[in-house]
């Protein structure tokens, strides 16, 4: 008996059911979300760092799936290589046999980072970073982790005994006992380390949060004071990895940074299929898998899978023969720069930062009377709701998708497709410079939008 399955038939017949889908059987709270800020969109299709509605109408992206679409939708490469790996048939996840793929992309992404030896293959970031936590507290002997204020490195149990923000925390405790120092104190690294019970400092390059870089020369002193109190540094490049900062790795801007463990996620999916990576040194590796009887005392059920690793080497192929770093280098130069140009024109805009394709635009107080009494009115309802304000028009006017970069921040992030270039560019410049004349006109969509942000804050209390 043949089993037929016609995904297109399935999608054609209850594709429109989406929205009332999700609110019966998901997370009730993304729907009534998305309908609250007219996110509520049908997208049909996308490619590369588009996708397109019903209508035929285009949305360009600067949200890249939160970093998971660095080649963007679809690459043909990438797409290819699972069409491959799918018709090889391989005897793939039988667990006791050493299938060809991994090591080839280990052997891949280790080029990257001379100075580490070896590789584990996850699923996803977060599980990355757990096993970087696992790995260093094993190799060390010790229990407590260091991480960052502002902290985002995931929202499993240990993932989340590291994360810097108290509202992704509250009520899922006891978490492990780990510790917070501010970014870029290394006084307060210090006094931590002196206790003697510090495994390693888990950190960002440049936080996702807030889009904060850690400050000149932190990385390189913390490294030397973690390795003179024979704790680790871990750099959690989940985010910051694979090309998102203009180089192959964020940490890689400060010279004679060399983590002890990496983490890496997202991009290195090609967009399709979940995968994570922790790289290590040989010795850490070693000291977890000291015996044959320790061989699976970490492991993962789908780990390593084919088309995760056939996905990772076809990311990596494309990285290097279409020279995504450097356009991410270049053409995140060219944006910044353009936007930064605007910080004295518009008085609501403080602060444009970043590196590469990961750029932060930062609101603040105005100075005239009648816009600072409307600043004031959306604080005291909710910090964090003028960004909601920009990001709002930027897609229902202009249709740019973009994200605020994290709860009760006035912080747009922008983490585009890194294949984006000039046009793109030029496009949100003139959106994003329409939104903010329309800001500063004193009257305008955006101010009475402002009125259903603020209604929703107040019931949300």
């Amino acid at each position: 008996m043949t089993t037929e399955f016609d995904l297109g038939a399935l999608l054609a017949e209850r594709g429109a059911e989406r929205y009332e889908l999700h609110g019966r059987y998901l997370n009730h709270q993304l729907p009534r979300m998305l309908h609250t800020l007219g996110f509520d969109k049908v997208y049909e299709r996308g490619e590369g760092a588009y996708f397109w509605d019903a209508e035929g109408h285009d949305y360009l992206d600067m949200l890249a799936g939160f970093g998971v679409m660095g080649l963007g939708r679809h690459h043909p490469v990438v797409r290819k290589a699972l069409h491959d790996v799918l018709d090889a048939g391989l005897a793939d996840l039988t667990r006791f046999d050493c299938q060809p793929l991994p090591g080839l992309l280990a052997e891949k992404l280790l080029a990257h980072s001379p100075h580490l030896d070896r590789a584990f293959f996850g699923n996803s970031g977060t599980e990355a970073v757990e096993t970087a936590l696992k790995f260093a507290r094993y190799a060390t002997g010790r229990p407590r982790i260091l991480y960052c204020d502002h902290a985002f490195h995931g929202l499993t149990t240990g993932s989340l005994s590291v994360n810097g923000e108290s509202g992704f925390r509250d009520g899922f405790a006891p978490l492990l006992p780990d510790t917070a120092v501010p970014l870029g104190d290394l006084d307060a690294l210090a006094r931590e380390l002196k206790k003697g019970d510090v495994a390693a400092l888990v950190v960002e390059p440049i936080q996702g949060k807030g889009v904060h870089e850690a400050p000149p020369g932190y990385l390189r002193a913390a490294q030397e004071l973690l390795h003179k109190h024979k704790a680790l540094l871990i750099a959690d490049e989940v985010q910051t990895g694979l090309g998102r900062t203009g180089d192959f790795y964020a940490y890689q801007h400060e010279e004679g940074v060399e983590p002890d463990l990496v983490c890496v996620a997202k991009a290195l999916s090609g967009g399709y299929v979940p995968v994570g990576a922790t790289l290590g040194r040989d010795r850490i590796f070693k000291k977890v898998y000291s015996s044959m009887d320790r061989v699976l005392v970490h492991s993962a059920s789908f780990g390593s899978n084919a088309q995760a690793m056939a996905a990772g080497l076809a990311v990596l192929s494309v990285m290097e023969n279409e020279q995504i770093v450097a356009n991410a280098r270049a053409t995140g130069d060219l944006l910044r720069t353009r936007l930064a140009a605007l910080v004295d024109t518009y008085e609501l805009l403080a602060d444009v930062r970043g590196r590469g394709l990961m750029i932060g635009i930062e609101f603040g107080k105005p100075r005239s009377l009648k816009l600072r009494g409307r600043w004031t009115m959306l604080q005291a309802a909710r910090k964090g709701l003028f960004a909601q304000m920009v990001v709002v028009p930027l897609l229902q006017r202009h249709r740019i998708l973009t994200q605020v970069s994290g709860d009760h921040l006035e912080v747009i992030k922008l983490i585009p497709p890194l294949i984006v270039g000039e046009r793109e560019v030029d496009r949100f410049v003139d959106a994003f410079t329409a939104v903010m004349d329309d800001a500063h006109s004193g009257g305008g969509l955006m101010w009475d939008f402002s009125k259903t942000l603020v209604k929703q804050a107040v019931a949300n209390r």
